[in-house]
């Protein structure tokens, strides 16, 4: 990736960028610019929208923020690795931080799975959008992730292709060197990944019996002690980055 200025306020747009566009601001927005980081017509922020890559803008209004005048390009558009974050939902506080990080590890769609265990039922999928478009803001990503709505960890299973590599992380799965088992699984990784993180109470044995019938399935243990979920997320997504994804790659 090439070097971008971490200082500068990042700000998500819904709208098409080129220069001299005029990108209108709503008002969310323009409290953030004007009242949030106190900017004045005039201060310069980098704008995206996950399409056009990322460009200079300077701010326009009189009394307030209202719009963004679009400058010159700062970084052209990237691709995201083709790796889904499949999860069973936890409360709040919690997969919030997890959505948050699966971002900042660069994952390029979440899709989370209702099972046996799960501890939250009900997923709000506008509040998960909200923070993939936060840890975008504030890492420096120009893509943004999809967020799928909940479903069924069998009907997951039964829609998902099958030419792509399931990395099934259990707690009771043989504890080996996963990045041996991830780099013996490079060939299978092809057409895309989806890494699956169970609830904290583990899957129920039907549900691993279901797991490990799927094609091209890699069940990997995440070392000798038994993780959080949202931790679990981490360790996961950062061991498959390392060996399968997009770490070791030069841009």
């Amino acid at each position: 990736m090439p070097s971008h200025d971490f200082r500068a306020p990042r700000l998500f747009v819904d709208a098409p960028l080129a220069q001299d566009a005029r990108v209108p601001l709503d008002r969310d927005q323009s409290n953030y610019l004007g009242n949030v980081l106190r900017l004045a017509t005039g201060a310069e922020v980098l704008a995206f929208n996950g399409r056009d890559g990322e460009w200079q803008a300077a701010i326009e209004g009189r009394k307030r923020p209202d719009a963004l005048v679009i400058l010159q390009q700062t970084r052209p558009q990237d691709r995201l690795p083709d790796l889904t974050y499949v999860f069973a939902p936890l409360k709040h506080a919690r997969l919030d931080y997890m959505v948050q990080k699966a971002i900042e590890m660069g994952a390029s769609a979440l899709q989370p799975v209702l099972t046996r265990f799960t501890q939250a039922s009900r997923v709000n999928t506008e509040r998960m959008r909200a923070n993939v478009v936060e840890a975008a803001e504030q890492c420096g990503i120009l893509s943004i992730a999809a967020v799928a709505e909940p479903m069924p960890l069998e009907r997951f299973l039964s829609q998902r292709v099958a030419g792509r590599l399931l990395i099934f992380c259990d707690e009771a799965a043989e504890v080996q060197d996963p990045a041996r088992s991830l780099q013996n699984a490079r060939g299978e990784a092809a057409q895309g990944i989806d890494v699956l993180i169970g609830p904290e109470g583990g899957f129920a044995e039907e549900e691993r019996t279901l797991l490990l019938r799927q094609p091209r399935t890699l069940r990997l243990a995440l070392g000798p002690r038994i993780m959080r979920a949202d931790t679990a997320a981490v360790a996961a997504l950062a061991l498959v980055q390392t060996v399968l994804g997009d770490w070791g790659k030069p841009t």
